[in-house]
């Protein structure tokens, strides 16, 4: 990796963005890169957007992506795309959780869904993969382990040993849950 590679995660809290940060910054620690992380958290526990630049390189300077720069945004929910899109330049590859959650205003019947300005929005991007992560979470057992899913994706756009990006992930959770995950990252990799 020659240059700086900015990766932007953003979904809703409750989604495990924080932690499928923590574990792409470890992997690319261990695999020898300097890594820089800015999270927020904002009002995640009521549902409310997170989001997480991490910045991998040689030598990386700053933890923020500057706007038009990221060269992935990873989404764990459909309208994140939009909420993230001045952090997006021509060559982003966007990697999309197919889940739809409800902000508030649809919820009390102010505001529909915007799926029309989401499919319009994704069609610009010539890097753009829509993945089932949740559906494929939720048959596997357990609709939280969708961010190990995304992981899956992910991991495959970094040359880095399976065996690593598996040890960080279960090297964070609980022991009763490391069946799922494995088959969670699994998974993952073979939709990436």
């Amino acid at each position: 990796m020659e240059k700086t590679t900015s990766v932007l995660m953003a979904g809703v809290g409750g989604q495990g963005i924080i932690l499928a940060s923590d574990i792409l910054s470890e992997v690319m620690l261990d695999a020898g890169y300097e890594v820089k992380k800015s999270e927020i958290h904002g009002m995640a526990q009521r549902g409310g957007s997170v989001s997480s630049h991490i910045r991998v390189g040689k030598k990386v300077y700053s933890p923020t992506i500057p706007k038009g720069s990221a060269d992935y945004l990873i989404c764990f929910e459909k309208l994140e795309l939009l909420r993230w899109l001045d952090f997006c330049n021509g060559e982003t590859r966007v990697i999309v959780n197919d889940l739809e959650i409800n902000p508030p205003a649809v919820n009390l019947g102010q505001a529909a869904y915007p799926r029309e300005l989401f499919e319009e929005t994704a069609r610009k991007f010539k890097n753009f993969k829509l993945v089932p992560a949740s559906k494929t979470a939720l048959e596997l057992g357990n609709i939280r382990a969708a961010n190990t899913v995304m992981i899956g994706v992910f991991s495959n756009y970094f040359d880095v040993e399976e065996t690593l990006w598996l040890d960080k992930i279960l090297g964070k959770l609980p022991e009763k849950l490391h069946d799922l995950n494995r088959k969670a990252f699994s998974a993952g990799r073979k939709l990436g």
